[in-house]
């Protein structure tokens, strides 16, 4: 009876507030949630379209941070530092209650409370100079919703799922309304979704400091994120295939954001991967943020993971040591053309045997991400350790999406279907036309058959020039690492499993402090029914000789996943 009344306290919460980002709404009185509406609150002009999708972001600001924060915390790739929070604390230790202003589904609602009141509103048929009026937003917000639910889903488990706008008081009763899991909102909106995959984005130009191409969620992304949620894995990998290949805007994965040694000797290292976190052909979705509180809404997340004025220098979270002895045991390999010899192609000795300090040994992306040093010139109040984050050197927007997701998910999606050899490709080779040839023979012709057009690229858009395989990111030539390969196993399925454990482990190298860990070891718990798969990882945050042994009886429970819906 509590959680219902707690619910319902969420849901009408959400209505004056929500209504009244719309503009088109008032409240009866100052201090009540009930809301009156205009007889005629039809959504009939362009500036309708503007004025409610920017309304929607605004909302979407509110809970851009903790879109990261929880499904970062409560992972195993961060650590907490005797500075942080106790909000913080509370998230990563899975004891965030009805206090914690991280844990408040009131936000996600006034998201899609905005959302349903347009959707319900706005006049699809308007058409002017033969374009519907609507047509774009509309697909945007349909999207947005979605998105929302998701979200909503993955950290509070069963959610009340509402499609119309509320009204009034009575409507916000939670019994008048199905409770709805992942899978079944992934279900829902694969469907509604499918209409719109295609449609393109409206763009206002510049607002700001902001390309506004960057605030939309790619529906047909999503679209396959939904599927692979719901175990659907063929249609996610083709939804994922046909996004990266559409006809007019391909999208290769690059080659030149790689961080890397230079030379034989390994005595310099060459760091272009951090460039990648502004690359405008990386980066496809940002929540825009304010620069100043006195504007609006802005993102602290620069002053959790870095060093800042602001918090003295005190930074509150860095790398786990989970992390650390992940991206330690990868084996870096690097290929050169040897200067005494003259022959190219020429392997390296093994990169751990030159002794050199541990941040430095295998992956590098760590490295290149996280960096930490002395603050000698700090005031005598402020921290003698100064932490860099370069995920979060900018502050005016929290990234959603990149394309190298994109291409893990689809990784995902292809073993899930059956295919490891293909998905493992993505990994080490990238896939493009010499990759799917007969004499290279790095996917059987029997897979290359049975995957047919999920793994066709072509040949004049995806080259060995814009394509690699993510694990080139940060381990050098990964297609040169003759240890890095799929053993002979027994079956298919020990197959499917062994490479979705090294997506797992790429997802950590490439995604790291991002805020999906949390979700992605939640979602491959869910693909092999094994909640001990989430709960052995998280519970090894602290490194393999400091497991926490009450976490992992704690997490092995899926009811323990989730934060209390109050």
């Amino acid at each position: 009876m509590k959680a219902m009344k707690s619910i319902y306290k969420t849901l009408t919460g959400i209505l004056c507030l929500a209504a009244l980002s719309q503009g088109m709404v008032s409240c009866t009185d100052a201090g009540s949630e009930l809301v009156s509406f205009e007889e005629d609150n039809r959504l009939s002009s362009p500036n309708d379209t503007v004025y409610s999708l920017l309304g929607i972001i605004g909302k979407m600001q509110v809970i851009a941070d903790r879109t990261v924060l929880l499904g970062e915390l409560r992972g195993d790739l961060t650590s907490l530092t005797a500075d942080a929070t106790l909000d913080l604390q509370a998230i990563a230790n899975f004891e965030a209650d009805a206090s914690n202003p991280y844990n408040n589904a009131r936000d996600y609602y006034a998201v899609i409370q905005n959302c349903n009141y347009f959707l319900a509103n706005a006049d699809t048929a308007l058409t002017i100079r033969g374009r519907k009026v609507f047509e774009k937003e509309y697909a945007v917000i349909k999207t947005y919703r979605a998105w929302t639910y998701l979200q909503l889903a993955l950290n509070y488990g069963a959610v009340p799922f509402i499609t119309e706008p509320l009204l009034a008081e009575k409507d916000a009763d939670p019994s008048l309304y199905p409770f709805y899991d992942v899978e079944q909102i992934a279900e829902y909106f694969i469907n509604d979704l499918k209409p719109y995959m295609d449609t393109e984005y409206p763009d206002y130009g510049i607002m700001g400091n902001f390309a506004t191409r960057t605030f939309y969620y790619p529906t047909r992304v999503l679209i396959g994120d939904l599927c692979l949620w719901a175990g659907r894995y063929r249609e996610a990998a083709q939804h994922y295939h046909d996004f990266l290949t559409r006809e007019g805007n391909q999208r290769p994965i690059g080659a030149s954001y790689t961080v890397e040694w230079n030379g034989h000797e390994f005595e310099n290292i060459l760091d272009f991967y951090t460039s990648s976190f502004v690359s405008t052909s990386e980066c496809l979705t940002t929540i825009p943020m304010m620069t100043s509180e006195y504007d609006g809404i802005i993102s602290n997340l620069r002053d959790v993971f870095c060093s800042t004025d602001k918090n003295r220098y005190y930074y509150q979270a860095t790398h786990s040591a989970a992390y650390d002895e992940l991206s330690q045991s990868q084996h870096y390999t690097l290929v050169y053309n040897d200067p005494v010899t003259m022959l190219p192609d020429t392997i390296s000795p093994d990169y751990d045997a030159l002794n050199k300090e541990n941040s430095l040994r295998g992956d590098l992306r760590q490295m290149s991400v996280y960096y930490l040093r002395s603050a000698t010139s700090a005031s005598s109040d402020y921290s003698k350790l100064y932490q860099t984050c370069y995920k979060y050197s900018y502050a005016d927007e929290v990234h959603i999406l990149r394309l190298r997701h994109i291409y893990l998910r689809y990784a995902e999606a292809l073993n899930r279907a059956g295919l490891p050899e293909s998905a493992f490709a993505v990994l080490k080779h990238g896939l493009f036309h010499e990759t799917l040839s007969t004499e290279k023979n790095y996917i059987s012709r029997d897979e290359q058959e049975r995957a047919g057009d999920l793994i066709q690229f072509s040949e004049y858009y995806f080259t060995r020039g814009n394509t690699i395989g993510i694990h080139s990111y940060g381990s050098g030539r990964a297609d040169a690492d003759k240890t890095y390969v799929i053993p002979e196993l027994p079956t298919r399925e020990d197959s499917i499993l062994f490479v979705e454990d090294k997506i797992c482990d790429e997802m950590a190298l490439e995604t790291a402090a991002e805020g999906l860990r949390y979700y992605d070891l939640m979602r491959l718990a869910l693909h092999r029914d094994d909640p001990t798969y989430l709960a052995d990882k998280v519970a090894r945050r602290n490194g393999t000789a400091n497991i926490d042994q009450n976490l992992f009886t704690k997490l092995s429970d899926k009811k323990n996943w989730y934060l209390p819906l109050e």
